[in-house]
């Protein structure tokens, strides 16, 4: 590996033990307030390193490749490629944003189900040669434009719920292998893995041992057409909870231990995305506009009906939104609730409440319902878990701009790197100390990426 990319316009804030998260949040607001109220988030990077510990102590050997698409921001980025993550790439922007830290190609696969030849052309040219496919159309262009090309064939899981029926779904059936093989056999393109996916919102874990199961069927119809595979990644889906992924572990456990074992030389890997940046992201956003509106049903459901035809019911206008950091809100549920972040009495009076982007777009809502006590412009509001989604490429809709993103990372996280023997001088140059006591300048103690 290179190192850290030399012109990354970002620093780390190494905080002692007397400085927390929320000393940081309180501090860039307080700066915020006094130069121009602009949303930021504050990125805990120490977290990225305890949720690879995590993840080793409980999913060893599955390896972890980590979705770009999820947080493509250049302090994840590097952190994880010095903990010797592997990247699951969808496009040749995020290849080569990988390829500029040092990334060696064999650390990269291509995930995209839908690739542009173009783009496959350059993976071939940058030497990225492993690549998932679920389709005899996307097999032929793969065989044109990417002669040294090794497939994972992508097959689908039965984990659709209610609430994902009109999500897109990719992945082919057993039946269809069969036929991928003979066309892969024909164009001489080699077939090396399986891949399949599981969602994080998928309740019922049955459905890993229903896809390693076809996995292994898989596998074995490979043979016949004889393919050398020595690859299964089973996808995403990972939410970021020790539980959830104890409980993955558990089941899908004995089944790699029965039809891949470790002595039949196939890897295990797997695409952890959110489970390594959701909850290392929190974001800030400042209310910009306020009105009173008549609107009786604004409560939250299971709340009852208590308040009084006098009481007010109030719609908060934020300057951040669905085009900007809350995108996933247009086709998933927020997983944050707000935070108030001005001090209130614990007996204040709370009021029916929506937040809503800066767009004045119909679909621009963040949060329908809620209850807040009374906010004025200019307040601010705290959302965690937001590292996941929305942290890479920028939106022009508006003219949005990224929030500022501020980089911190606790001694203790510091000294787990060092410890594992992975914090070399290059990745030192990129922190600096901030004692507890000190306010922190946009200006003078971060340097940000925008």
């Amino acid at each position: 590996m290179k190192g850290f990319l030399e012109d990354a316009n970002y620093s780390i804030g190494l905080l002692d033990e007397g400085a927390t998260l929320a000393d940081v949040i309180d501090n860039c607001i307080y700066e915020h307030t006094h130069t121009g109220k602009k949303a930021f988030y504050v990125g805990d990077l120490g977290k990225l390193v305890r949720n690879n510990i995590q993840w080793q102590n409980v999913m060893a050997p599955i390896k972890p490749f980590y979705p770009v698409k999820c947080n493509s921001t250049p302090g994840v980025l590097e952190i994880l490629g010095t903990l010797g993550v592997g990247f699951a790439c969808s496009s040749k922007s995020e290849m080569a944003l990988v390829q500029d830290l040092g990334i060696s190609p064999e650390n990269i696969i291509y995930t995209n189900p839908c690739k542009q030849a173009s783009q496959i052309k350059y993976a071939a040219k940058a030497g990225v040669n492993i690549m998932t496919c679920d389709n005899d159309i996307e097999l032929k262009k793969i065989s044109r434009n990417h002669p040294n090309a090794k497939l994972l064939l992508h097959i689908a899981t039965e984990d659709i719920t209610a609430g994902e029926e009109m999500n897109m779904k990719f992945g082919t059936t057993l039946k269809n292998c069969r036929h991928l093989m003979e066309c892969a056999k024909e164009l001489g393109v080699q077939i090396v893995g399986v891949k399949f996916h599981v969602s994080g919102s998928c309740k019922d874990l049955q459905t890993y041992i229903h896809a390693i199961s076809d996995a292994r069927c898989v596998f074995d119809m490979a043979e016949e057409f004889g393919f050398k595979m020595n690859m299964l990644d089973i996808g995403g889906g990972f939410t970021g909870s020790e539980l959830q992924l104890e409980e993955v572990n558990h089941v899908i456990r004995p089944l790699l231990d029965v039809y891949f074992p470790k002595e039949s030389g196939v890897n295990v890997i797997a695409e952890p995305g959110c489970y390594y940046v959701s909850s290392a992201f929190t974001l800030a956003v400042n209310i910009i506009a306020k009105k009173t509106v008549e609107y009786d049903k604004l409560l939250p459901s299971g709340v009852e009906q208590t308040r009084n035809d006098d009481e007010p019911v109030f719609t908060y206008y934020i300057n951040d939104g669905v085009y900007g950091s809350f995108a996933s809100k247009l086709s998933e549920k927020l997983n944050t609730i707000p935070e108030v972040h001005k001090k209130y009495k614990e007996d204040e009076p709370l009021f029916a409440s929506s937040l809503w982007g800066p767009s004045c777009d119909e679909l621009d809502q963040i949060v329908e319902k809620c209850l807040l006590p009374e906010l004025s412009v200019g307040d601010w509001l705290i959302f965690d878990n937001m590292g996941s989604g929305t942290l890479g490429e920028q939106s022009t809709f508006n003219n949005y701009q990224r929030p500022l993103i501020y980089y911190m990372m606790s001694f203790s996280d510091w000294d787990e790197m060092q410890d594992a023997g992975i914090a070399s001088d290059t990745l030192m140059k990129n922190f600096f100390f901030v004692p507890s006591c000190i306010q922190l300048s946009p200006e003078d103690r971060f340097s940000t990426a925008a």
